[in-house]
């Protein structure tokens, strides 16, 4: 099989998909749930926790996973404000209840795989912040001090404590985050254990079903397909990048093309070269990131940097594949670690991120109450989609909760421009992010000016 003709993603080939019937005709249900991703399955699995008579039904336009939850790094964090520093900007009021919500929604995730026997290779490892540029290691320094004050402490590595962790000239100092708060796992294993329980507790999914639009009808919605329809009490839209279909949501989010490469096993020997016994999650702290790790079977994961934007919300296969992309990453990997000079990358895929302005999923109702969204989870969704499940679960069963009080969940994003200035502004945006990390982080007057208002694009 050459590289084309393989499954889009690392994790996605090591699955063996056992594809749901597609809708065809007329269905009824209370829930009809459009994504068969992480937020869709969960979304099903918590409405059927809290009232397991329900009739849900999930619409998947290609297979479970398909979307940015097959395609991931597999870091699941238990953050849902996309860090301490965002949520300190956007959420101060609330911080220590979003904190403490996320390490709950990560202990919960974590035990809910236990009990219901999902095997994804789940690792509490923690994470591993690493600086390449010199001044950052005064800001390591100045911010493991703030997370402390906040109650998230992270241990300040020097350069020879860090380079001793994981060899790399490049480090110049670490921050070392708890295994709490941090998981690494596969994704596509995870995604395809929770249609296994969804289906156990009772939900129908419909696989291969693309929605062609959703209309408001006498006492709830009418969800049309390619080949059928579902007449439902409510409707969920989880299909978060893949979003453009419902107009509305739009001006919400950008999806953002990331792209990865996964390597072939390292050998004794090479394993030995890079040290890493900790097997951590990492990531530079540049705008324009990198994130790496190690796989089950001790392959690396090198992703991220990149973060391509195609004009109108573009996504799809075509995307897909980028060599320039893939090419950078190469080189920047050959930079972090020389000694593996000789280690191929036989895996190599993108997908699409949706990012919204403050970089938190953001919840809505629309069609009088009758459907109901959460979407934006700029790259942090693997642990924050269960908790964001939950919410969308009390908006349709548990109007009362405490929790939809939440400002984090009340609120919309500052909006993006129409085209062809979303376009124009993201490229912009993109641009300065790049001349501040070669200009020792120094931040120019656009970002400077998207911070105060607190605004900006992040994948």
């Amino acid at each position: 099989m050459n590289r084309d003709e393989r499954p889009i993603s690392f994790w996605l080939a090591g699955v063996r998909p056992n594809p749901e019937p597609p809708l065809r005709g007329r269905a009824t249900a209370d829930v009809a749930i459009v994504g068969g991703g992480f937020t869709g399955l969960w979304t099903a699995i918590r409405l059927l926790e809290t009232q397991p008579d329900l009739r849900v039904v999930v619409l998947e336009m290609e297979t479970v996973g398909f979307g940015a939850s097959g395609r991931n790094g597999g870091f699941c964090e238990a953050s849902l404000t996309h860090g301490l520093a965002n949520g300190l900007r956007h959420f101060p009021d609330e911080l220590d209840i979003l904190e403490r919500e996320g390490v709950e929604n990560l202990r919960a995730l974590v035990e809910f795989t236990r009990t219901n026997g999902i095997d994804c290779d789940l690792e509490p490892t923690g994470m591993l912040t690493v600086a390449d540029q010199p001044y950052q290691v005064d800001e390591f320094q100045a911010w493991a001090e703030e997370s402390a004050r906040h109650g998230e402490p992270l241990e300040f590595l020097d350069r020879e404590a860090i380079r001793a962790a994981v060899h790399s000239p490049l480090w110049q100092a670490g921050l070392r985050g708890a295994p709490e708060r941090t998981v690494i796992l596969d994704p596509a294993k995870l995604c395809h254990g929770l249609k296994r329980v969804a289906l156990e507790r009772g939900a129908r999914v419909h696989e291969r079903t693309r929605v062609t639009g959703v209309e408001r009808m006498p006492g709830g919605v009418v969800v049309r397909t390619g080949q059928g329809e579902v007449r439902a009490a409510h409707v969920v839209v989880a299909t978060s990048a893949y979003s453009g279909w419902l107009r509305r949501l739009s001006a919400l989010f950008v999806p953002v093309y990331d792209y990865v490469l996964v390597s072939e096993p390292l050998t004794p020997a090479q394993r030995a070269s890079i040290g890493w016994r900790g097997r951590e999650g990492m990531s530079d702290a540049n705008n324009q990131f990198h994130y790496f790790r190690l796989t089950a079977d001790d392959r690396i994961l090198w992703g991220g940097y990149d973060a391509v934007y195609h004009v109108g919300n573009g996504v799809g296969s075509q995307f897909d594949r980028r060599p320039a992309t893939f090419a950078k990453l190469e080189a920047h990997f050959r930079a972090a670690f020389p000694q593996l000079a000789d280690l191929r990358f036989p895996d190599r895929w993108g997908g699409a991120i949706d990012t919204t302005t403050r970089f938190t999923v953001t919840f809505g109702q629309t069609l009088g109450g009758r459907l109901t969204y959460a979407l934006g989870y700029t790259g942090l969704g693997v642990g924050a989609s269960r908790w964001a499940a939950g919410i969308v679960r009390d908006f349709i069963l548990r109007p009362d909760s405490d929790l939809l009080r939440l400002r984090f969940v009340r609120t919309r994003p500052f909006p993006f421009p129409p085209e062809p200035l979303r376009y124009l502004a993201v490229q912009a945006v993109r641009h300065e992010l790049d001349r501040a990390d070669r200009n020792a982080g120094r931040r120019s007057l656009l970002l400077r000016t998207l911070d105060a208002l607190g605004i900006g694009f992040d994948s």
